[in-house]
């Protein structure tokens, strides 16, 4: 069967040749005319009725009828077949009013005005395309004879050359109450993120719209996308998300003039429900008052109010107010903000300003508006409801300054400089080296066991049990128990804490729902990693911070010099001290003084993971909960004797593995409770050294080789931009990294033969023709018995597939020059090796 028909070609169809298609392959032909069946119907169209097998229609689209099908044939046997498939095959049964509805946009299709009606359709679409073309927007397929029109909207380019996109458009465009629909166009490659805009006539012909309101309506659409301002940003896997914003003056200008062109050619109803959130305009009258309250209401209503007012929301208790500023336009409005519960607050506003503010603030929890006209990537939080209340009789009546000087950021900010206040000094930390080693509760269980231990970040810890490779294996085909109780686990809890994290993490914290997890980084003013970490939420305001053991003490250090604002953390305003630290308490949760809120990690990775975990004794709702996690979730749960924070995350890349955090007296006794029911599972103890080579050929980074260390590496250059939030309008380091200029990227290689030697931690890398692109960053064995290592190389060489030399342990020394060389003599030759996908996809 050959199915012939088009949702977005925007020119008519030869059926007779389709026909002759088909009958050369002995096909039946049906024709789709979904699209277009009104204009068939008045013969603005070819009609494939006679010419296909079968034409199928849908009433809704360009017949203007109520939502249904028709299928049509003129072959009786294949009518029967037809009929029997749809009743009682798939329909439920026939809808008696949408059949009689039908009927009637049938015997309308007969009438002359129907017939008028397709043929302006058609004129309008032919108009419309002209007006883009001659506005600079280019039409796809050169034009239309139907009732469509296709755009690219990557005829805008951004200030970096960014296109828009269509997706991001359509919503612009929803935004100003232009309705049109996302399409692919030719060239693009997914229609996941698709290039192109489709638009269709049918309806605005419907409303009486001819040349003229085509040509304005057209003009308002070019107006719009022309003023937007596309930008780009790193997904996972090197994807780019596509975003834009647009001027907040220019969106509401153009809404007004839909509106009123809209209105223009009338409206056979009244509208019972008209207004927020649905319908607003920036030219409403204000009221006849001295001040309006706005309800802004949502999870992210202190969030927002924190990033455009100048006081310190975060500070307010329920039932508490404080005066504000609110700059908006180059207009700084005196406010009073009052917190009336924990997700709502009132914000009164002098009347004049009422509406302009209202606009503005629900713009932007749209989040299409540019936030700061400096910082196109920076975005309000929301979304957040906000209502007018009306008017105020409870006008300013707090007492304070209406700036918080030591805040580091909000809208405005650059006018309120607090140029006499004290600069903060640098964050300084020495590490004081001890000459007795730290042991975990494990230490005799592992030497017990028979562990081979090493120093390692001040602990004494084991490196393998019986080899890197029988440890690194079980862990990809069953399961390994890995002691991490060296980490560094804390606790953040109050009714801040979810805002002091977000201020000291790169990832969106306040993203986070309760029994999830992410990972993120701490960055210091500069932009440099002072660690990566993982954040769990563990109750609404209860956060568990897990952090690596090397930099447990610096990180420490750091966070609680951060939380008493006695570091810089800002370098333009370096007074300034972080939001919400006055309400969270910081806990290190291996201190003995967390008496039995006490935790310490332990890993528990591989394909049997599951399995083990259940064999510990649960019960049905326990069992229900453990399935039920899917990766970076987590919970609470009772497993055998023992009462765990069960998390389903991991180093190892395996897609099956938890992490499960236990009181240090009872993890003794849950490592060997997990190693003998896990024993008919294949489980077995494992080293660091099994954790650093899974976690190498997972392309997972370690700090000091893939971030930081001696080449200071960015989280951009270790491959996890992504995980850095730039739409947050600050954080620490944020201003920095985005300012700072990749030198390469992070990715992985292995080396073509097995049996080479090991490449260390700065072996240079070299390219086909011998030039250093970069140096090697971590190696250790993979799966299959090859080295697998981690590099930094240009972004040039980085594509899978490129071919790639190593110089193992490379010599410091001079070498003896070619032309010396004489027999006998020894020179380094690099080992060849190949480029692989940055992460790794297991079979």
């Amino acid at each position: 069967m050959i199915i012939a028909g088009y949702s977005s070609y925007p020119w008519s169809v030869d059926w007779t040749s389709f026909r002759q298609i088909a009958n050369s392959v002995g096909a039946f032909l049906m024709a789709d005319i979904a699209h277009v069946a009104g204009l068939v119907a008045a013969e603005q169209y070819p009609s494939p009725v006679g010419i296909a097998d079968v034409v199928t229609f849908t009433t809704h689209k360009s017949m203007c009828g109520p939502r249904g099908a028709s299928i049509l044939t003129t072959d009786r046997m294949l009518a029967r077949k037809i009929d029997r498939a749809v009743f009682p095959g798939e329909q439920g049964g026939p809808h008696l009013n949408t059949i009689a509805a039908i009927a009637v946009a049938f015997k309308i299709a007969h009438s002359e005005s129907f017939r008028l009606l397709q043929k302006q359709i058609r004129i309008n679409a032919h108009r419309m395309a002209n007006r883009f073309m001659q506005l600079g927007i280019r039409v796809p397929f050169g034009g239309t004879n139907t009732h469509l029109v296709n755009l690219d909207c990557k005829s805008i380019l951004g200030p970096d050359d960014t296109p828009l996109m269509g997706d991001t458009a359509s919503r612009i465009l929803d935004i100003a109450n232009i309705v049109v629909n996302r399409n692919t166009i030719p060239g693009d490659k997914s229609a996941l993120n698709p290039s192109g805009l489709r638009l269709g006539t049918t309806w605005i012909s419907q409303r009486g719209f001819k040349e003229a309101e085509v040509d304005a309506v057209t003009d308002l659409i070019s107006e719009l996308l022309h003023s937007t301002k596309p930008y780009s940003y790193p997904k996972r896997h090197g994807v780019l998300a596509y975003r834009a914003k647009v001027d907040f003056e220019t969106l509401n200008e153009i809404k007004v003039k839909a509106r009123d062109l809209s209105h223009s050619m009338g409206i056979d109803y009244t509208p019972e429900n008209y207004g927020y959130p649905h319908f607003y305009y920036i030219d409403q009258e204000p009221p006849e008052a001295t001040h309006v309250s706005l309800e802004i209401m949502g999870n992210r209503a202190a969030q927002l109010l924190q990033t455009v007012t100048s006081n310190d929301v975060t500070s307010l208790n329920i039932g508490q107010s404080q005066n504000t500023e609110i700059s908006q336009g180059g207009n700084h409005v005196i406010c009073a903000l009052t917190r009336t519960d924990e997700s709502i607050f009132q914000l009164c506003v002098p009347a004049s300003e009422s509406v302009q503010i209202k606009t503005w603030l629900r713009d932007l929890s749209d989040g299409y508006i540019q936030l700061d006209e400096d910082d196109l990537h920076a975005k309000a939080p929301g979304p957040v409801s906000i209502v007018d209340l009306g008017v105020s009789h409870d006008n300013q009546k707090p007492t304070d300054e209406t700036v918080q000087s030591s805040k580091p950021y909000f809208l405005g900010i650059s006018s309120k400089a607090n140029v006499s206040a004290k600069s903060l000094p640098d964050f300084n930390f020495s590490i004081s080296e001890s000459e007795n080693l730290m042991k975990t509760a494990l230490h005799e269980t592992h030497q017990s066991l028979g562990a081979k231990m090493v120093p390692f970040g001040g602990w004494d810890m084991p490196v393998w049990y019986s080899s890197v490779s029988e440890e690194h294996s079980v862990v990809r085909s069953t399961a390994g128990l890995f002691d991490v109780s060296h980490m560094g686990v804390w606790e953040a809890q109050g009714p801040t804490a979810a805002e002091f994290l977000d201020n000291i993490c790169a990832n969106d914290i306040n993203s986070l729902s309760v029994g999830s997890s992410l990972y993120t980084h701490f960055l210091d003013p500069d932009g440099r990693v002072i660690d990566d970490l993982l954040v769990y939420r563990i109750q609404k305001n209860r956060y568990l911070i897990v952090v690596n053991a090397s930099n447990d003490k610096k990180d420490w250090e750091w966070v609680n010099a951060v939380q008493s604002g006695t570091v810089l953390i800002d370098r333009e305003r370096p007074w300034s001290k972080v939001s919400g630290q006055s309400q969270v308490n910081l806990r290190d949760l291996r201190d003995k003084s967390s008496g039995k809120d006490m935790r310490v990690d332990i890993a528990l990775q591989g394909p049997n993971s599951k399995k083990i975990l259940v064999a510990l004794g649960i019960d049905d709702v326990t069992h229900a909960l453990i399935d039920g996690l899917r990766r970076t979730k987590l919970c609470q749960a009772q497993l055998g004797k023992f009462d765990l924070i069960v998390s389903r995350t991991g180093y190892t890349g395996e897609p099956m593995g938890y992490e499960l955090f236990v009181h240090p007296s009872n993890l003794v006794d849950l490592w060997n409770t997990l190693l003998n029911v896990g024993e008919p599972y294949g489980l077995l103890p494992c080293g660091l050294a099994s954790r650093d080579s899974t976690r190498t050929e997972a392309g997972l980074p370690l700090y000091g080789h893939e971030m930081g260390g001696e080449l200071d590496l960015t989280v951009s250059e270790a491959g996890f931009g992504s995980y850095v939030k730039t739409h947050k309008p600050w954080f620490i380091g944020r201003k920095s990294f985005m300012n700072h200029s990749d030198r390469g990227v992070i990715v992985r290689f292995r080396f073509n033969q097995k049996g080479v030697r090991m490449a260390h931690y700065g072996d240079p890398v070299v390219d086909k023709r011998g030039r250093v692109i970069g140096q090697v960053t971590s190696c250790a064995i993979d799966s299959e018995g090859f080295l697998l290592g981690q590099a930094l190389v240009n972004h040039d060489h980085a594509k899978p597939g490129t071919h790639i030399g190593v110089f193992q342990s490379a010599s410091d020394k001079p070498q003896i020059p070619h032309a010396s060389l004489s027999s006998g003599d020894r020179i380094q030759l690099h080992e060849s090796a190949t480029i692989l996908p940055r992460f790794m996809r297991k079979k």
